[in-house]
């Protein structure tokens, strides 16, 4: 008898702590816009179970890029984050996040600013996200 209990009881612990857990994922990929210096990541994670938030972040390298395609300067490349804890209802978090590139001397036309390495992670889940290409 008393085994029995022990078997129900582990069996239980473990169905309990599998729908704690969830199964964290981004819904579609999120989307990715550009206006001016700034980068904007929209985007919607579900599977998340009974959390109160999830933290998010959005990584990228800038780089100031002349008009024959190149960067001219060391200084005209630069690494820019931004993050935020974004609420859950009912095992879903949308989040929008916004990155700024800012260069000394300005990233002025003709020049034109470029996103690469771009990455949105959810530090509480550990998943991640990477984009290719440039922005």
């Amino acid at each position: 008898m008393r085994r029995s209990i022990a078997v129900l009881f582990v069996a239980l612990t473990l169905v309990g702590a599998s729908a704690w857990a969830g199964s964290p994922h981004f819904v579609h990929s999120p989307t990715l816009s550009r206006s001016g210096n700034s980068l904007t990541v929209t985007g919607k994670e579900a599977g998340l179970g009974n959390e109160e938030q999830v933290h998010i972040v959005l990584s990228a390298t800038a780089e100031c890029i002349n008009p024959g395609g190149n960067h001219p300067k060391a200084a005209n490349k630069t690494n820019v984050s931004s993050a935020g804890d974004f609420p859950v209802q009912n095992g879903r978090a949308n989040f929008t996040l916004t990155v700024t590139a800012t260069f000394q001397p300005d990233c002025s036309p003709p020049m034109d600013v470029r996103f690469t390495d771009v990455t949105v992670t959810d530090t509480t889940n550990g998943i991640s996200q990477s984009f290719k290409g440039t922005f």
